[in-house]
């Protein structure tokens, strides 16, 4: 009974150490072309609480939006303009999204300081 129990401990911990790990993560589409540029705030600048972010997605064969996100936080909805950001260093980034949402390696990276 303890040889059986113990092949199968082995047999799950060697399962699990060659499972692909990106099963678990969120799928990235290959390269498509697009690019996304962040126009505004620029890099390092210090902004208001409340701020307008513009960017520009130049789509590849499967781009059709972008995510947004605000220190690694999506921000579902996102329609340009952040509020009520806590004062401090924070980063923003704008990554390309499929029409199905999958993301997109392109992606554009600032740093900010809100007042």
């Amino acid at each position: 009974m303890f040889q059986l129990l113990r092949m199968f401990f082995v047999t799950a911990v060697v399962g699990l150490a060659t499972f692909p790990l990106g099963a678990w993560a969120d799928e990235t589409l290959k390269d498509d072309g697009s690019l996304i540029q962040i126009n505004a705030p620029k890099e390092g600048e210090s902004v208001g609480q409340t701020f307008d972010l513009k960017h520009d997605l130049h789509a590849g064969s499967a781009a059709h939006h972008a995510h947004v996100y605000l220190d690694g936080q999506y921000q579902k909805g996102f329609k340009g303009t952040f509020t009520n950001v806590a004062p401090g260093k924070h980063e923003i980034k704008v990554q390309a999204a499929s029409k199905d949402h999958k993301l997109l390696p392109a992606s554009a990276v600032v740093h900010v300081e809100v007042k």
